[in-house]
């Protein structure tokens, strides 16, 4: 998969995409992720990329023209599966959703600021449009590492047991059983027997009734 991050921003991702299994995915070649600085596709001498609204109102809006030819030029060179903008006000991500992108082989990811951006570049160029929650942040960079973190992983070869990915939280709709490891007593805290039994019929059989218990009580919108 290759990503191309557009932003103005790009020293943001020089570490946070550096880490654990995302530099082991970049090291296997398996992913390939490029940032580009949009202040180096405008067109005026100061190499802004935003401006007042039209119609007046509180906030900057990102200029259409450098977003048009970052995309422009990108589309030139490849083709792409989606055109992704991170807003608040776009399709909530969700585990579903992360398993839908992780089977595309390259997509472009658009990380707004100010007040956002020229709507034209919405109806025009954006195939989806993807909000990590019901609130705001300073810029789409953040909720771009999220994206591609919670996508990257389901990739195979990226873990090296990919059952654990295919067995994560909200896979099916369910929140994981509680999970325990040594020791199996702790200042009296003590694991339940059934996974010290050894017998793997029922400690799965209760594993899934954990999920289903846990789901009920802490998420019951995930089971509607």
């Amino acid at each position: 998969m290759r990503i191309d991050i557009i932003t103005i921003f790009p020293e943001f991702f020089e570490n946070s995409l550096n880490f654990s299994i995302l530099k082991k995915a970049k090291e296997k070649k398996i992913i390939d992720i490029k940032t580009h600085n949009l202040r180096d596709y405008s067109e005026n001498k100061q190499k802004s990329v935003d401006d007042y609204q039209f119609g007046g109102g509180a906030g900057m809006v990102m200029n259409i023209q450098p977003i048009y030819n970052c995309i422009n030029k990108l589309k030139n060179e490849r083709n792409y599966d989606e055109i992704i903008y991170l807003t608040p006000d776009g399709q909530t991500l969700n585990q579903r959703l992360c398993n839908s992108i992780s089977l595309k082989g390259n997509i472009i990811l658009l990380c707004g600021h100010y007040k956002g951006i020229d709507h034209r570049i919405r109806e025009h160029l954006i195939t989806k449009e993807i909000s990590i929650g019901d609130y705001v942040l300073t810029g789409g960079e953040l909720a771009a590492c999220i994206l591609i973190d919670s996508v990257i992983r389901l990739i195979p070869g990226v873990i090296s047991d990919e059952s654990s990915a295919l067995n994560d939280s909200f896979q099916d709709n369910l929140l994981p059983p509680p999970i325990y490891t040594r020791p199996s007593d702790f200042n009296g805290w003590k694991v339940p027997n059934i996974l010290l039994s050894g017998d793997q019929k029922k400690i799965e059989k209760w594993r899934d009734d954990q999920s289903i218990k846990r789901t009920t009580n802490l998420r019951p919108d995930l089971l509607s």
